[in-house]
């Protein structure tokens, strides 16, 4: 088979395309190689991305060495924490599209042969697997890592942290010893996305479940040295996959060959087993649409039923985080466990294994099977500890950790739930849905039942809870910020922080349209769907109305009849400007977002432009 870019590189029409690779240096000996994208994220702006400059050095040298042409670019990247709490915010989720797109540009406008994506944070996982999925061409994904659990010493004692304990810390005076510039100061002490189980880590946890990235992609940690080795076996594994592809004919390295229904099975399990963003959700459900897998909220929904909660990671618990899930074996682990317990089709197609599936790469990375040296040595790597630590900057070791009863991985024996730690609720005020993170939701809050709190933007809530509004026994309501109605889809970190910090997290429900934050805790309800902009039973709530929310049943409603349900229907249709806020938001929606708006489904679609 032709390579593509075989149209750039051969033949006299492609002179002048030839003489462009020789100015951006590529030699007349080098034709005939595959071109190899590589699209990388560094920016300044995201400390998960600003050792990636770096990064996309190490990859490209090991794309030459493998026989390969690297031709690097970059994409935008949006820091979610940064965004956060104000209208910067209304452009992160669009900002997945935009990624997507512009990979998809890059690699046709060029017409590269395969393409490896550096990514780490956010909304940029996503968008670079949807370009992958989408173009189907060889890819493969490799994240800058996991930063480092920051440290303080409270009482004569370490205690770790990650970023949500600035906010908790600045609101609660008894937090973390009231250290409050201690705790700002060393919360995020390294380069790497947040230390916790949050959207970004879990996003690349997903690539390496999805089979599309190799292992300790998610879990080890971005100062550590063993993360070079990872990059240049992504790198050479690339150009391997293109020879493959072109050479070989061999199609099952493509994308949407491997990244079928059962891995995405697969990965949802594992993401169950560990309590990830709910975030995720949003994005799977993009993924498969763009892989054309039939992947939908009624598999997530079954299968939150059946697989346990494994691994509780921060912000869930203060005792673990990537650092240890790395150790306890990384997303192999889990999924092991998983695999042990019928929970995980092994025979899954897999990048990373020689046989092309799951069971191989287990057999190879499973520390409780293998007994690989160089196998148990790379789970072995560990955080610095230090603040300011760089970018493989260190090659520290700690000690595996096997205890499947009381260690950061459980065996299904000894799970924290039998249930998983996310859950989709239904009801008449979420007909399509909604997603919570049962992981970090309080036995006594599984079932409540409280009085609504309405609220038709992020802005006005969080006022609310500063005032001191908001009691015990309240559900607070955030409507109009789905994607169509923010627009964007808010993630919102700070009223759930807010509730943590003055008390109230154990004693109130949240529920919203819009997104929360991997580091979301509490009884904190989102995506719901249709979202209020899209008809959605949520803008039909009342101040005052009770709300009632029953996790192991799997139901969210409004305590009123059918009949008066359907009156206010009736009575929102009637009006001037129907499914939308009574008064108007102070937001500046620019034509970027009017634009991303006009399309924008709901979450139970994950949020895709329906064009």
């Amino acid at each position: 088979m032709a390579l593509r870019s075989d149209r750039v590189t051969t033949g006299g029409l492609s002179a002048g395309a030839r003489a462009l690779f020789r100015a951006g240096g590529v030699k007349g000996t080098d034709f005939g190689k595959p071109i190899i994208a590589v699209a990388n994220s560094f920016t300044e702006f995201v400390p998960g991305h600003v050792h990636l400059n770096t990064i996309g050095r190490i990859v490209c040298d090991a794309i030459w060495e493998a026989g390969g042409i690297p031709r690097e670019f970059n994409t935008i990247a949006i820091d979610d924490g940064i965004a956060m709490g104000h209208d910067g915010m209304l452009y992160s989720l669009p900002s997945r599209d935009l990624i997507a797109d512009s990979i998809e540009y890059m690699v046709q406008g060029h017409v590269a042969d395969a393409l490896i994506c550096i990514s780490n944070c956010d909304k940029i996982t996503p968008g670079m697997l949807m370009a992958g999925l989408r173009l189907n061409i060889p890819v493969i994904y490799v994240s800058g890592g996991p930063m480092e659990a920051g440290r303080i010493t409270v009482n004569g004692q370490v205690r770790r942290m990650d970023a949500t304990d600035t906010v908790i810390s600045a609101l609660d005076p008894s937090h973390l010893g009231g250290q409050v510039e201690e705790v700002e100061a060393n919360a995020c002490p390294t380069c790497g996305s947040c230390s916790g189980m949050f959207t970004a880590n879990s996003m690349n946890c997903l690539a390496e479940a999805l089979g599309l990235a190799l292992p300790g992609n998610g879990s080890l940690v971005a100062t550590h040295a063993n993360r070079k080795t990872l990059y240049q076996r992504a790198a050479s594994e690339i150009v391997s996959l293109a020879k493959r592809f072109y050479f070989d004919g061999d199609a099952s390295v493509l994308p949407r060959a491997v990244a079928t229904r059962p891995a995405f099975m697969n990965a949802m399990a594992m993401d169950i087993a560990m309590g990830g963003s709910t975030n995720t959700i949003l994005h799977l459900l993009a993924l498969a649409h763009e892989a054309g897998v039939d992947f939908t909220m009624a598999d997530i929904d079954a299968m939150s039923r059946q697989v346990p909660f494994l691994c509780k990671v921060a912000p869930a618990t203060p005792d673990y985080f990537m650092e240890d899930v790395h150790k306890a074996g990384g997303v192999i682990g889990i999924l092991g466990e998983l695999e042990r317990a019928g929970h995980v089709d092994a025979s899954a197609p897999h990048l990373a294994s020689p046989g092309g599936t799951l069971t191989g790469v287990l057999e190879q990375w499973d520390i409780k099977r293998s007994s690989d040296a160089a196998t148990l040595d790379w789970y072995r790597a560990d955080a610095s500890g230090r603040t300011g630590a760089q970018s493989l900057s260190h090659n520290t070791l700690g000690e595996l950790d096997t205890d499947r009863s009381n260690g950061c991985l459980r065996d299904v024996d000894h799970a924290h739930s039998k249930e998983g730690g996310l859950a989709i609720l239904t009801g008449n005020v979420a007909e399509d849905g909604c997603v919570v993170k049962t992981g970090s939701v309080k036995d006594h809050m599984l079932v409540f039942s409280g009085r609504a709190r309405v609220f038709e933007a992020q802005e006005t809530a969080v006022h609310a809870i500063g005032t001191k509004q908001i009691k015990p026994g309240n559900v607070v309501v955030i409507r109009y910020e789905g994607p169509k109605g923010g627009p964007g889809m808010q993630e919102m970190l700070l009223p759930t922080t807010m509730m943590k910090a003055m008390g109230l997290a154990e004693t109130c429900a949240l529920i919203t349209d819009g997104r929360y934050s991997g580091a979301t805790s509490g009884l904190s309800i989102g995506h719901m769907s249709p979202e209020a902009a899209a008809g959605g039973g949520i803008a039909l709530i009342e101040e005052g109305d009770t709300v009632t929310i029953d996790i192991p049943g799997r139901t969210i409603r409004i305590e009123v009849d059918e009949d008066t349900l359907n009156a206010r229907r009736a009575a929102m249709a009637a009006r001037t400007n129907p499914w939308q806020p009574v008064e108007p938001r102070k937001r500046v929606i620019s034509k970027a977002l009017r634009a991303y708006a006009h399309f924008a489904a709901s979450a139970d679609k994950g949020g895709i432009r329906e064009i």
